[in-house]
């Protein structure tokens, strides 16, 4: 079995970048097993033809506009996914929206798609996320967890580093 962890979102623009910060989190508090690959996507498009091709479980992780107030964390799956890019608001969801339709001509579509998204307070020019979207990301960490447990996967947290005498 091998599943996509997909961290997406342009770092610049505030909240855009929730799904690449989830990620980065999500590695830093768990151990993940070697099934289990973490993708910082940022905003790449058909770059990431290869690296989803064949894989049995996509998990992406986005900033997401879904009518939810801000700061909201959302669950699609299956064709619920590929709809929310239908009405997008950043250049990367077109092209991730490209890459599973391509995936989907090539048979080579990932077995299962879910998106754990935070929809966006901010996204103005800044590097940090806003402070209501920032304190979702946590949870959406557990989201994600907890979508890999259901998979099969063992998770194991992460170690404190040891603190220098």
């Amino acid at each position: 079995m091998r599943i996509v962890v997909l961290g997406l979102g342009n770092i610049l623009l505030r909240d855009e970048g929730v799904g690449v910060r989830v990620v980065e989190a999500l590695v830093e508090r768990y151990t993940l097993p070697a099934e289990v690959e973490v993708v910082d996507g940022g905003t790449a498009g058909m770059d990431l033809l290869n690296v989803l091709a064949g894989c049995d479980h996509l998990l992406i992780c986005d900033a997401a506009r879904t009518g939810a107030p801000p700061a909201s964390l959302v669950k699609l799956a299956a064709a619920e996914v590929p709809a929310l890019f239908l009405t997008r608001f950043s250049p990367h969801q077109l092209g991730l929206a490209d890459v599973l339709a391509t995936l989907v001509l090539t048979e080579e579509a990932p077995g299962s798609i879910t998106l754990i998204g935070i929809v966006p307070a901010d996204l103005e020019l800044g590097i940090e996320l806003s402070p209501e979207v920032a304190a979702m990301v946590g949870q959406a960490v557990e989201c994600l967890a907890t979508e890999l447990r259901g998979l099969g996967c063992q998770l194991a947290p992460q170690r404190p580093a040891a603190v220098a005498a």
